[in-house]
């Protein structure tokens, strides 16, 4: 598993806590499989770096990129070194960020689809209520979390990781690298879900660290239901 993670001293807590129960989840349910997070420390200048460190289980990287595409292409590079190409088909890279909470059955359901041959996993995002009600509303116009939805979030991704490979991986973009990802692998052929039965919470901020992004996006929406509310 990798999170990028860019000053989220305030975020990464619930993150990281939400992580450790899905991980324990995933050991009570299939024992046998090993499991690593790898926490990306991008350019941070806050105490993200203090509240890792607070979970054991957790591998740091540092990189200055200001870039969550590099950031989680590097992440990916340290979590797998070593790995035989021999084995990349039994391995399986989930992703998603520093702000968001998992629910504690997330690795356990994205396992359960790998298992009967599914190569990539699109999962579902909700902000949380940091977001205004009436703007969180509009969201949910716009938005139908049902099988086979059109959204992609890097921030609820998984991926068997010779699929990743062979198409390219994670660009070092600043935004968007989880929509050219999936628009490869889905170009490649691999078998390929987008599932409402894999779902995050993420932050409702409508001010985030990476301009284009989904901070960016729920901002837009708030202006406009100011503008027509």
């Amino acid at each position: 598993m990798v999170i990028p993670a860019n000053d989220e001293e305030e975020l990464l807590p619930a993150a990281l806590r939400s992580v450790s129960d899905a991980v324990a989840q995933l050991g009570r349910f299939r024992p046998e499989i090993h499991t690593s997070v790898t926490v990306v420390l991008d350019a941070c200048v806050d105490g993200s770096r203090r509240v890792a460190e607070q979970f054991p289980q957790v591998a740091l990287s540092e990189i200055e990129r200001r870039s969550v595409g590099a950031a989680r292409a590097h992440g990916v590079v340290v979590a797998t070194a070593g790995e035989p190409a021999s084995e990349l088909d039994r391995l399986w890279l989930a992703s998603t960020d520093a702000d968001c909470v998992v629910p504690s059955d997330w690795l356990v359901r994205q396992v359960v689809l790998a298992d009967v041959g599914v190569d990539l996993v699109i999962g579902t995002v909700e902000p949380d209520d940091a977001l205004d009600s009436a703007t969180l509303a509009r969201w949910w116009r716009l938005h139908h979390l049902r099988d086979g939805h059109p959204h992609v979030h890097g921030a609820n991704l998984g991926v068997r990781l010779s699929a990743y490979v062979d198409c390219g991986g994670f660009e070092p973009v600043a935004v968007h690298e989880d929509v050219r990802l999936v628009e490869r692998i889905r170009r490649s052929g691999a078998a390929c879900l987008a599932s409402s039965a894999v779902h995050v919470r993420t932050s409702g901020r409508t001010r985030g660290r990476t301009a284009g992004g989904f901070a960016d996006y729920l901002g837009a929406l708030s202006e406009q239901e100011s503008l027509t509310g």
